[in-house]
């Protein structure tokens, strides 16, 4: 098996932090998203919606989309469990995971789809859109930060997938100017944690 992923791109590092947290290692072939790699005829045809990551199985079976990816992955080694046990905190997590992607992971995404220059003249962008989802994005944060002041990770107490996508979120939102204030101290102390996981390099 292999994995296509551009490793600049917040949701191919998702899938490289779930697999290091399970200790869990696949060859990643880069797919240059800047060059336009992902929009040729070639690469279209293992993904039609043109998006990274892709998890190519030996028999050719693929599966795109991170979350899903890293599902596939929970179930083969559910150990350590990172989508939660039993019904209800896996409900916790599904929630929280989605609120992440949605609120944080979402907002600072469309930031930079809509006001970078990487992708000037390759996708229409709306400059105004953009602003809106940063002052958006900086809202969530605000709001995070207040919901850690009770717990010590984002959907409990123990680290899960929903702490991945709120990392990768407000990593990739640096590029777009939305980062964690010097009042946030709980938001901080989280980032902190999670960011020192040896996961976080991958």
């Amino acid at each position: 098996m292999k994995i296509y992923e551009f490793a600049q791109a917040p949701n191919p590092r998702r899938v490289r932090v779930f697999l290091a947290e399970k200790g869990i290692n696949v060859p990643y072939q880069q797919v240059n998203i800047g060059a336009g790699e992902n929009r040729t005829p070639e690469f279209l045809k293992i993904n039609p919606m043109g998006g990274l990551p892709v998890l190519e199985l030996d028999d050719g079976t693929r599966i795109a989309e991170s979350v899903a990816i890293c599902r596939y992955f929970e179930g083969l080694h559910p150990e350590p469990n990172l989508f939660g046990k039993g019904a209800l905190e896996s409900a916790t997590v599904e929630m929280w995971n989605r609120r992440m992607e949605f609120e944080v992971l979402a907002n600072t995404a469309g930031a930079f789809r809509n006001t970078s220059d990487f992708f000037k003249g390759r996708i229409p962008q709306v400059k105004e859109y953009g602003e809106l989802c940063r002052a958006a994005a900086l809202k969530r944060l605000e709001w995070l930060n207040e919901e850690l002041a009770n717990r010590e990770f984002i959907a409990g107490n123990r680290f899960t997938i929903a702490d991945i996508t709120a990392l990768i979120g407000i990593d990739f939102g640096r590029l777009t100017g939305i980062k964690i204030l010097p009042e946030q101290k709980n938001l901080a102390r989280w980032h902190q944690a999670v960011s020192s996981r040896p996961s976080a390099k991958a």
